[in-house]
């Protein structure tokens, strides 16, 4: 049997080549012109998704007549149909269609919703006001194809624009540790113009012109995603990377009866590879898919250490997904409840300029950019003096930090809801006095936490899950979100079926002003609490994948990454 560790000391890779594309690199500034290319079409999309989604609680409730928890249900049950896609557009790209095909096929899906959408608020005979049933099923119809359009998008172009960067080459590994963060200053850029120029539009030139406007901004956006074709690197396609994970699984349930050998030098690695991962002590069951029995004849129920590590990995991060949907809860109400809080408050600006309820979602698109901001360009480069860690701190505690960010803003929303309440009992009006401005604390903290959490989570899904699964890494994230808005609907049933049997009234009445929202957001905190805790026990013993490479003839240490590219 070979030994795995033959020659690891000789393990780095030569980074003066692109082992990607098997070309010379290209310059740094090629690199950040094809990522150029790629925020555009996603500042496109999520201008159009925001525009839509946040104002979508106020189309529920006031053109067609939901109340107040149906409304919230309905949305979140749209966002996560949204974000629960993500894994099969994932999959799709990384197995089957390679994202750049896996983008171009969703954003002609999207536009296809957005056309119909357009159609239900322009043609006649699909108008509310005409056919209330007829319209409900075309305009569910039409975001629902938004949402499928959004699922395929979403993983592959974040995925796809990482992919630029070569982990092997030092100059573009320092530019990719930055990327994350950019890309999310663009996306914040689209969120900000959606929820207040869209939204605007929306509110009092009407639903029609902002989805005609949209529709043609998606498609400008997709012509320009298609002419920096030339620039982009890109990633083979081969086959289901989720097939391996399943056989080295039943490789270990094979060996199950094997014992294992005193060292993990005497476990199967193949030793002519250009890349293997370093064997961990972690779920050390699955270490028997790579123990050679006796009598085994065939190489099929065996699996390399390499593969055992990649199931490691996916192992490990079931409990960091897990402990990020409380989070995502918290993220979910920005979106229904906060928005319908605003639109009972004084929003009135000067010289009689009224804000839109949902332009308010802009608060925390402020705080993100502000966050990433300060954190990319102040508190990194500080950091990595201080710690020698290139991202300053680590993805986890980079994560937590957000977690602990939710608990302060459930609590200060729970605090400005108090208020609001024992205002609108004081003036019994449909429109109250109190300033919509008391809610800017309660967005700017989670998006602050946003800042920390959201990015940390893209950044530690696409590094950490196998290579072959990068897609598949950002879609785990977005599922997490999605997962944390079908339960923060399941949360709200079971709230308002409790609270009605006590006999002190539904925290969630038709009537917001005699809801208890501030007592949902006092458990909000209370929940987020106890999972802070308990992400902190499960980060403390979490280990980051580590990789070795072969020897370059200029003796330079390559990184994670790699993986065949080529023109598709």
């Amino acid at each position: 049997m070979e030994n795995r560790r033959d020659n690891a000391d000789k393990w780095v890779h030569d980074s003066s080549i692109d082992y990607k594309r098997r070309t010379p690199l290209r310059a740094s500034t090629g690199v950040w012109k094809a990522s150029l290319f790629i925020i555009a079409i996603e500042f496109s999309e999520r201008l159009s998704y925001f525009g839509l989604s946040v104002n979508l609680i106020i189309y529920l409730t006031k053109f067609l007549h939901y109340e107040l928890k149906e409304a919230a249900k309905s949305v979140n049950c749209w966002l996560g149909v949204t974000t629960l896609m993500a894994p099969i557009g994932g999959f799709m790209a990384d197995a089957y269609l390679g994202r750049f095909a896996t983008v171009l096929i969703s954003s002609l899906v999207y536009i296809v919703g957005l056309t119909v959408l357009t159609m239900s608020q322009l043609v006649p005979a699909l108008k509310p006001n005409n056919s209330m049933k007829l319209h409900k099923t075309i305009f569910f119809t039409a975001i629902y194809l938004i949402s499928t359009g959004t699922g395929g998008h979403k993983p592959s172009l974040e995925s796809f624009g990482a992919d630029q960067f070569d982990d092997d080459h030092p100059t573009e590994y320092r530019q990719k540790l930055s990327f994350f963060n950019w890309w999310n200053l663009g996306l914040c850029c689209g969120l900000l113009l959606g929820v207040t120029l869209i939204v605007y539009v929306e509110d009092t030139l009407g639903y029609g012109l902002a989805a005609i406007t949209l529709t043609f901004i998606m498609l400008l956006s997709l012509f320009i995603f298609i002419l920096g074709r030339p620039f982009y690197r890109f990633r083979i396609p081969r086959g289901s990377p989720l097939a391996p994970l399943f056989q080295t699984f039943a490789a270990a349930v094979s060996n199950r009866h094997l014992p294992l050998p005193p060292t993990a030098d005497q476990l199967y690695e193949i030793p002519n590879s250009d890349k293997f991962l370093r064997h961990t002590d972690k779920f050390r069951f699955l270490d028997k898919a790579a123990i050679v029995g006796k009598d085994q004849q065939s190489s099929r129920r065996l699996a390399t250490v390499t593969q055992v590590e990649e199931l490691k990995l996916v192992f490990s991060m079931i409990p960091i997904w897990l402990t990020s949907i409380p989070f995502g809860i918290c993220v979910t109400q920005t979106s229904t409840f906060f928005i319908k809080q605003a639109s009972t408050m004084n929003r009135k600006l000067a010289a009689g300029f009224e804000i839109p309820p949902a332009s308010v979602y802009a608060l925390g698109a402020v705080a993100m950019i502000i966050s990433v901001s300060f954190y990319e360009k102040l508190l990194v480069p500080f950091l990595r003096r201080a710690t020698g860690n290139e991202r300053g701190i680590s993805l986890l505690q980079r994560i937590g930090i957000g977690i602990a960010f939710s608990i302060l803003a459930m609590a200060t929303a729970a605090i400005v809801e108090r208020k609001r309440l024992w205002v609108a009992e004081a003036e019994k009006a449909a429109t109250l006095s109190m300033s919509v401005f008391w809610l800017v604390p309660q967005f700017m903290i989670l998006g602050l936490g946003d800042g920390f959490t959201i990015v940390g989570l893209q950044e530690y899904f696409y590094d950490q899950i196998p290579d072959s699964m990068r897609s598949q890494g950002i879609a785990l994230y977005l599922s997490a979100m999605g997962a944390a808005s079908f339960l923060s609907s399941v949360l709200i049933t079971v709230v308002d079926h409790v609270t009605r049997k006590m006999g002190t009234g539904s925290w969630f009445a038709k009537d917001l002003n005699k809801s208890r929202l501030d007592l949902f957001y006092w458990l909000l905190a209370v929940i987020n609490g106890v999972n802070l805790c308990v992400y902190l026990f499960v980060a403390r013993r979490y280990s980051y994948k580590s990789v070795e490479r072969r020897v370059g003839m200029d003796g330079s240490q390559g990184r994670d990454g790699g993986g065949a590219m080529a023109e598709p």
